[in-house]
Parts: structure tokens; sequence; C-alpha cells
């Protein structure tokens, strides 16, 4: 067994993982303990002597070598913000973090000989640093513990009952839960969870995501990083169900894809800057009973179109990926004008980020550097293509957001006309990595997301 705590310096991760290790009669793994161990000096001295960067350096040694150890590790404050020690901390490991107030992290830590990390005040400090590591904390945990006003110990029988699996729902939320798989066609779900109470369940909510490649990643990367986690599809006409169902699961994390991106947002406590500035969601992380939106949208659209910064580009369509695709081009610095079938939605959308707009039939491919197509038209069943050849030129750079089927008849459309392609497998690589990411901590290459799906 591996149970592993993270979280900030004052959260009580020392005191709570010496109990647990005595309970578990497992060996318990300070990893600063081991740092000293390494180097031969107190963490002060080595920052003193070789700056924060070596004790970085070091700190990944020591949670390497922790990598497939059986025990109690209780992590530095910073390890998790290294997603190459969160793959080895979560490799065949449970991860607990601890979480306090910062006036308690504060009032915990007063007195230290540990030096600062930036130039601010010891309280500011702390603010800071848990607004800048928030994502990583909430990422590579499993399970979120407020250990404020709790003891030690009260900490530790917690993640005791966890362990055990004693810490399920009530009666009445186990038989509504049952009945919500049962409608939801996910009635095995159920069965793996009463087998194996510690699992932990992501999946994809959507109306329809029948098609969705998710599962099939999400489950060979949780195979690949050995984690005890499953994927799978919630496919429902009404979000608010959806989301119903994620609280009475032990759910990790959502994707969120059509026609949910916008909707699933008032369900939500906290949205991220650029989800809230796109107006749309499509990854929700879950942790200590709270749920966090974020658009990864953006950066799967951004990442393939870096090397054409400053040219001119026609996003097609005004919803949530239209928002998003809008979103990404205006980091690049591009002119861009948003066209759909209803001109108000194009003027909407176009609004907001202070773009031209028209209907679809403005379209002129001459005018353009690049076209983003951003509707569901060209996804199965629908296998339309809004552009002809005709409407297009060469040197263009045509990037179809629909990725199923692979190739679909716009892209077709763009090769004939001698357009640079970009199929919507790419886009979903790019999101993919950065949901992965927000989900689980773990840090995981394009390379290896487009191998898992081909």
């Amino acid at each position: 067994m591996k149970v592993v705590l993270i979280g900030f310096r004052g959260t009580g991760k020392t005191t709570v993982g010496r109990i647990l290790a005595n309970r578990l009669g497992l060996p318990f793994y300070d990893t600063d303990a081991l740092i000293e161990q390494r180097a031969g000096m107190p963490i002060p001295e080595i920052f003193r002597r070789a700056g924060e960067a070596h004790f970085r350096a070091l700190e990944r040694e020591v949670i390497a070598s922790l990598r497939t150890a059986e025990g109690v590790i209780a992590t530095g404050g910073g390890a998790v913000c290294d997603p190459a020690n969160v793959a080895d901390l979560r490799w065949h490991g449970r991860v607990f973090l601890l979480t306090a107030a910062p006036e308690i992290c504060h009032e915990r830590i007063a007195g230290s000989d540990r030096p600062g990390l930036t130039d601010l005040s010891p309280a500011e400090e702390i603010r800071t640093l848990l607004a800048r590591r928030k994502d990583a904390y909430l990422g590579a945990a499993d399970t979120c513990i407020d250990t404020g006003r709790r003891t030690p110990a009260e900490v530790a029988d917690i993640i005791c009952r966890e362990i055990r699996g004693e810490t399920g729902i009530s009666p009445d939320d186990a038989r509504e839960r049952a009945a919500l798989l049962e409608r939801f066609g996910l009635s095995t779900l159920g069965e793996m969870l009463d087998r194996d109470p510690g699992l932990s369940v992501c999946g994809i909510g959507g109306n329809p995501c029948a098609h969705s490649k998710s599962p099939l990643l999400y489950n060979r990367l949780f195979e690949r990083f050995g984690m005890n986690y499953h994927y799978t599809r919630f496919e429902w006409p009404d979000v608010g169900t959806i989301v119903r169902l994620a609280h009475l699961l032990p759910l990790k994390g959502l994707s969120v894809t059509i026609p949910f991106k916008s909707d699933v947002m008032r369900y939500l406590d906290e949205v991220s800057e650029h989800a809230a500035a796109i107006g749309a969601v499509n990854t929700v992380v879950r942790c200590g009973g709270r749920l966090y939106g974020h658009n990864t949208d953006w950066l799967g659209v951004r990442a393939p179109l870096v090397h054409r910064r400053g040219g001119r580009a026609v996003v097609l369509g005004a919803g949530g990926a239209a928002a998003a695709a809008v979103y990404a081009l205006k980091t690049l610095d591009m002119d861009v004008t948003v066209l759909a079938r209803r001109a108000a939605a194009a003027q909407r959308l176009a609004g907001r980020f202070g773009c031209r707009w028209g209907g679809l039939d403005e379209f002129k491919g001459s005018d353009a550097d690049v076209v983003v197509h951003a509707t569901p038209v060209g996804m199965e069943p629908d296998t339309r293509s809004l552009l002809a050849a005709c409407d297009l030129r060469a040197g263009m750079t045509i990037f179809d957001l629909v990725y199923t089927p692979p190739e679909t008849a716009l892209i077709r459309a763009a090769r004939e006309a001698g357009c640079e392609t970009i199929p919507g497998t790419e886009m979903f690589v790019h999101q993919a990595v950065e949901q992965f990411r927000l989900i689980t901590g773990i840090a995981v290459a394009p390379e290896v997301v487009r191998e898992m799906l081909a």
C-alpha cells in the first residue's frame, strides 16, 4: 500500500503521516528529511548554498526513488508543481491533499527557519503560493481533506476510513445513485464501485457523446500511469442530472462537450479566468466536494496555429467551441471575423471580443489566412461541409475542429484546393494534454496521446 500526503506547509502532512504509518503498519517517508539526508545538510542550508533549483533537483531524485515504495509518503509543499513528481507519487498510490486556510498555515509555520520563496511578507507569500499552486494541488489529489479545524488524529481517522472504503454515501444517496446509473445505462459502473470502493471515476458529459474518444484515451493513460481510475460516458439530455450523478460518484474529473459547455457553468463552485472569458467550460475538476471549471479547448486551437500569428482568421460558428477559437486566435494577435448561420449569434460572440461578424453567406476565402470551423456540421452522421474547394485558395490554413470522422468533407475539400489542413484530432490532442494535467496533475506528451488514439 502506498499513501501519499500533499499540500502546503503547515497543513499537517508530517504529523498526520507518522500517525497513519503507525496505524497502518507501514514505513513513513518524509521527502524533506530524505533530501536533507541525501544532501548532508538542512534545507535552509541547501537554499543558501545552491538555491531552490538544486533543492528541486534533489526533491525530484528522492521522489523518483519512492515510485514503487510501499508506505506513507509526506511531500514538500511545492513537490507536486513538477508533473514528473506527480507521476511517480501517483504510481499505484493514493494521494490525499491536506488543506488549511492561509491564516492557519501562517500560524502553524511561524518561526520556521525555512527561507522564503518570494520577496513578499510571510502572510502574503502563503496566499500567493497557494493561488499559484492551486491547480497542481487539485489535480494531483484523489481526495481533499481540510485540516484547519481537525486534529492530526482526526485527519488520520478520515484517511483510514477512506482507505478501508468506509466513507461511502448515505443509503438514500446510494439508492439515488443506483437508479441514475441504471437510467444512464451504467449499472456496470455501480458494480465496479461495489467491488472496489477505492476506484475513482472520470467521464465525459454531453448529448450526444457516444462518438467521443476520451474513454479510450483516458483509460489507456490511467493504465500507463498506474492509476486506479475508470473513465466512462454520461450521455443525457440534461446537464443538471449529469452533475447530480457526478456528486453521487467518487468523481474526480468531467469532460464537457456539446451542448453543455455554457450551461454547466451555473453548477460550478469556481470558474477559471480563461473559461469565464470564453463563456464555456469543457473541463471540470472535483475535489473536496467542490467543482472547478476550466476551458482547455482554446489551447487545443492555439497550439497548432502558433505559426500563423498575426494573420487574418475566420471562425465559422458562434457556440462554445467557436468562442474558444476566437479567444485562442486573439491571443495570437490575429484579425478575427466570426461568421455563423444566425448572424445575430455571430454578432453577440464578435462583440465580446471586438471582432467583425456576419452570416455564413458572407464568407470570402481570399480574405482569410486561417479558417477555423467550429460547428457540429461534418460530425457523424451529418458529414456535410459548409465550404467547398471552390470557396478556398491555396496557402490558406483550414482547421476543422470536428474529429469524427478523422477526415471530414471540409478537410478533403481543403486538400483539393491546396490548403494546409489541420484535422480536429489535433485540437483534441492538445486540449486533452492540458485536461489530463488539470484532472490528474500529470503531464503527458502530445505524441503519447496521438499514439494512444491511433
